[in-house]
Formats: C-alpha cells, structure tokens, sequence
C-alpha cells in the first residue's frame, strides 16, 4: 500500500512503506533493481530514502493505516511522483523494438515477474515510456538456502506486456551486458542500508550478506544466459 507524500525537501514521491507485505526486502529489491534499470539507460523515477516518523500515526484515522506507518518507522523508499503521467496501453502507445528489448531482457535479468497486461508497472509521461514498482524482482532473496543452484531461474517471460514488440533481443543482450558490470552492481547494492539487511539470514556480516547478491546478479551476467535463450524461445513461440 504505497503512499504518496510531500516530504521536507517539498517533493512530491511515491512512498513504499519497509512495514508492508514483503517488508525490507521488497524494498532492497525496489532501489537494486531500479538503480540497476537507470544504469542501463532506462528511465526509472528518481529513488530516494524517506525517513519515516511513526507519531504520524496519530493522525490517520484508518486503523489499519495506522498499523502500517507504525511498523514502518525509521528509513522507508520513496520514489518521484510522475504527475500527470498515464499507465502504459499497448494499443495506444508506440514503442520501438530496441527499448522493449532492453525492458524484456532486464526484467528477465532481475527475476521481475510483475510486468504482464494485468499490472504493466509502465508509465508514459511527457511521451517518455517510465519504469515502476520492482519490488517483486530479486525473488530468490526471500529464501537463501541453495542460493548457488538458482542461478538459471527463469521468469515467465512469455507473459511480459512488452514481448510483442520486443525484437532486438541479441542487441539488446550486448547493450545491457555492457551497461550493467560487476562493478556497478557492487556501486549499487552498497546503496542498500544496514538497517534494511534481514538479521535472519544465514550470512554472518552485512557485508557477506550484500555480497551474495553481487554473486547472485553478476553470475546471471556469464554466458551462456539461460534468461536470454528463454526470450528467444518464447518470442519464437508467440510470433
């Protein structure tokens, strides 16, 4: 149940509150994948961090409102609010094949599997195709165990909205194992706050902890890509 906001800096954003559903974890998901997306060259809102005051929470009369802003206090995402912007039609909206190849591969790339014509996660605004809501991407952090056996998981790509018209998917693999690197994924999982690391999670430091998800992202970069042939395929099946 995000939220949106006028901080103090007087900026309108979209806040996704660490008390709600997947807790932190949607959240980590949220500012790796984004971040990610944005180093790539795609257009994603600007990401920032929120601290959240619970005493808020006072003045919400929906109890379970107040429940939320509660369990959320302290540093919550926020992301910038598009104002005027439109959900992404299909029908309606022309998208070239190089950038719907880029989005398809991404998606595949950080596990996203919340992209389909039921809830696109796309936004048009100033006739610019916009990113959204990643906190579904990076499904394997919800359980480690047997973390080195799932780096061929595949996402059910054949049901992403931008398929279709995603064409380019050999070029689109070179462009964007060029843009995302070992380093950069290193630059942006360091963006991820301590205070957001599960405590239960079979790591002994924050550091081992951040680590694994720089082995986790950088191993699905080496060749073969399975989650690339998996686009082929089913591009093949749907044409």
């Amino acid at each position: 149940m995000p939220a949106i906001i006028e901080a103090d800096d007087e900026g309108m954003y979209v806040l996704k509150f660490r008390g709600a559903g997947q807790g932190a974890k949607a959240l980590i998901a949220e500012l790796i994948a984004g971040e990610l997306a944005r180093t790539a060259g795609l257009a994603v809102p600007e990401i920032v961090f929120v601290e959240l005051d619970p005493e808020i929470a006072r003045t919400e009369p929906d109890p379970e409102i107040q429940d939320l802003i509660k369990a959320s206090g302290g540093l919550n995402l926020g992301l910038d609010y598009l104002p005027g912007s439109a959900m992404f039609d299909p029908i309606a909206d022309k998208i070239d094949a190089e950038l719907a190849s880029r989005i398809v591969w991404f998606d595949a790339y950080v596990l996203n599997v919340d992209r389909t014509p039921r809830n696109a996660n796309l936004l048009m605004w100033h006739r610019n195709l916009w990113l959204i809501d990643h906190g579904a991407s990076l499904f394997f952090h919800h359980s480690w165990a047997n973390l080195e056996k799932r780096d061929h998981y595949h996402v059910r790509v054949a049901e992403h909205i931008l398929l279709p018209f995603a064409s380019d998917i050999e070029a689109a693999d070179r462009f964007m194992t060029t843009a995302i690197t070992e380093d950069v994924i290193k630059q942006v999982v360091d963006l991820v706050p301590d205070s957001w690391i599960d405590e239960y999670a079979p790591f002994r430091s924050i550091a081992e902890h951040k680590k694994a998800y720089v082995d986790f992202l950088t191993r699905r970069l080496e060749a073969p890509r399975g989650f690339v042939e998996e686009i082929i395929r089913a591009r093949y099946i749907q044409v």
